[in-house]
């Protein structure tokens, strides 16, 4: 088996990168230069969920599993693309969305929620994103998903002082389950194959969530 192609479904990480409303702002900085010590190497200085991360359940429960005590075959799997593209801001993902691509859907595959949101990267209507309903969360849950991937922000409604938004249902629903949440990931219109998804995440140690390289990989069958 090899690899045919690889999509790169993270965003740069860099100290322009958009962060979440009060999350730390990223410093990436120099701490050694070729000219002045003979080797470059970077100072970084950014929140556990910058840029493309991957969450815990620890992130909303106390007692969920930190992201180095997860099972890392939550990170890697088959991927399965649910088109949810065109919906308005702020717009729910129903069921009735999530419906057709159902029978594609059980333990051990890795959902993609595919909004094309990511055209709206760098400016504040990134969080007027649309957003999983706890019903639909729900029965993904049900049919064995625990992996949940995302080309905008925040599997629930981002709340600002016009939209106070519902209590993050959905991630409470799946830290519950022991699953985990992929937010900030793009690309999501260039996997035209069936993918293997890796989003592993960086082991950090007691940590509600962690930065990603998450890529999309279209694999073809050993000769024999």
């Amino acid at each position: 088996m090899h690899v045919r192609r690889i999509v790169d479904l993270s965003v740069p990480l860099s100290e322009s990168t958009q962060v979440y409303p009060g999350d730390p702002v990223p410093r990436i900085e120099p701490a050694a230069t070729v000219e002045a010590d003979g080797f470059n190497l970077l100072s970084l200085r950014l929140g556990s969920q910058t840029g493309t991360h991957v969450d815990a359940p620890y992130h909303f429960r106390a007692d969920g599993a930190r992201i180095d005590e997860m099972d890392l075959s939550l990170f890697a799997g088959e991927g399965v693309v649910i088109d949810v593209t065109g919906l308005a801001p702020r717009a729910r993902i129903t069921w009735e969305a999530i419906a057709p691509a159902a029978g594609r859907l059980g333990p051990g595959v890795i959902v993609l929620l595919h909004t094309a949101w990511p055209a709206r990267y760098g400016t504040p209507a990134y969080f007027d994103h649309p957003f999983l309903d706890a019903d639909a969360c729900r029965r993904m849950l049900d049919l064995g998903v625990r992996t949940f991937l995302l080309d905008f922000p925040n599997i629930d409604e981002t709340p600002d002082a016009a939209h106070p938004g519902e209590g993050f249902p959905a991630h409470r629903l799946i830290a519950a389950a022991g699953g985990a949440i992929g937010e900030n990931l793009r690309g999501f219109e260039l996997i035209d194959f069936t993918p293997f998804v890796s989003c592993l995440p960086l082991r950090l140690a007691g940590a509600d969530g962690a930065p990603v390289r998450a890529v999309a990989m279209d694999l073809a069958p050993p000769v024999r």
